[in-house]
């Protein structure tokens, strides 16, 4: 898999941003509420107007039709985007079963109404389902903000085994600090739209 890299990208008020996410990595970012941190997810996505170059190792968003772009650079949001009256029809090719068990779900999970599904239940279904399109890159914006301990601990072992399994470069914002030690070596606070490091969450990498 490539490495996910950031050159002078900007987008309102966030920026230059320089950054290299290798493959197989996980950086972890964090920042008070308002200073950027989903806006730069969304522009690396390209779902944001935005200036600058986002690249999987030579591979530029600029040269690559967006629909592909976000398939190869996936953003999964704390609260994902349902279009179906039905968890299944959402899953195009289907969904490994033993993924579902290991987030603590059924495999009946695909046949349920969306309606009739708790906040954390579609958090970690819309986790699936994009890791089931095998992005090279996740974008991870609070993927476990709804979560009780139990499910946040499934979700953290499912997105540590793809990424090791996969090589995927991972780049998750947490407002956990203890999260954020647990799950990356790397760690940056988004502050007045530039990236420093965070000296908040443990001197210590993580496990990843």
């Amino acid at each position: 898999m490539p490495a996910l890299v950031l050159h002078q990208l900007r987008t309102r008020h966030v920026g230059p941003i320089e950054l290299t996410v290798a493959a197989g990595e996980c950086v972890c970012l964090r920042g008070a509420s308002g200073s950027g941190k989903s806006l730069l997810l969304r522009a690396i996505a390209d779902l944001d107007p935005h200036q600058g170059e986002a690249r999987l190792d030579t591979r530029s968003c600029a040269a690559t039709p967006p629909p592909e772009w976000r398939r190869q650079v996936a953003l999964v949001m704390a609260e994902g985007q349902w279009w179906a009256e039905t968890v299944g029809a959402h899953f195009g090719a289907g969904c490994e079963p033993g993924w579902l068990a290991r987030l603590g779900l059924p495999a009946a999970a695909l046949e349920w109404e969306v309606a009739r599904c708790s906040t954390g239940e579609r958090q970690r279904l819309a986790l699936l389902r994009t890791l089931m399109r095998r992005p090279a890159a996740l974008l991870l914006d609070e993927p476990t903000g709804n979560l009780d301990e139990d499910s946040t601990a499934r979700v953290e072992a499912l997105l540590d085994d793809y990424r090791r399994e996969h090589q995927a470069a991972l780049l998750w914002v947490s407002h956990d600090p203890r999260q954020a030690a647990r799950v990356s070596r790397r760690r940056f606070l988004l502050e007045d739209g530039q990236l420093h490091a965070d000296t908040h969450a443990g001197a210590e990498g993580g496990r990843w």
